[in-house]
């Protein structure tokens, strides 16, 4: 039990460390946001319902995330720097492992990583990106309204 209690604890403070450097990458176009706030969701989910729910609710993930969430959409620019960012992680990885079975499984994730932005993410115009933005921002606030 103490395991899984630590277990949580390192996600919940990964989530916050990457979080902060999403938050980073918001101000400094170097650093790209989109990974470190899925990280950040990812962290959240396996480490505390509680800051889960939290991170849902903030501006920054609704501005970033939310419509990667539930429509699958990005523009060509931030899957283009997320794919290349992850990517590069993937190969520091297997430079700094060099052992021949964990670079294919790398090797293989890399491939499965591109078959996935390839086959299931649609890649659209900043312009179409921002509108489906302002719709669902209208459909809330029709439905607040209610």
């Amino acid at each position: 039990m103490k395991k899984r209690k630590i277990v949580r604890i390192f996600y919940i403070v990964l989530g916050f460390i990457s979080l902060g450097l999403g938050c980073v990458g918001i101000v400094l176009p170097i650093i790209p946001t989109t990974p470190f706030l899925l990280l950040t969701s990812f962290c959240f989910v396996r480490g505390s319902e509680k800051f889960n729910n939290w991170f849902l609710n903030t501006k920054i993930y609704k501005k970033h995330l939310e419509n990667f969430a539930s429509s699958r959409i990005m523009t060509l620019h931030g899957e283009l720097i997320l794919l290349i960012f992850v990517s590069l992680m993937i190969f520091m990885t297997m430079f700094l492992v060099n052992n021949l079975y964990a670079s294919i499984c790398l090797t293989i994730l890399i491939l499965i990583k591109y078959l996935y932005f390839i086959l299931r993410i649609t890649p659209v115009k900043r312009s179409v990106y921002k509108s489906v933005v302002l719709e669902r921002e209208r459909r809330k606030v029709s439905l607040e309204s209610v």
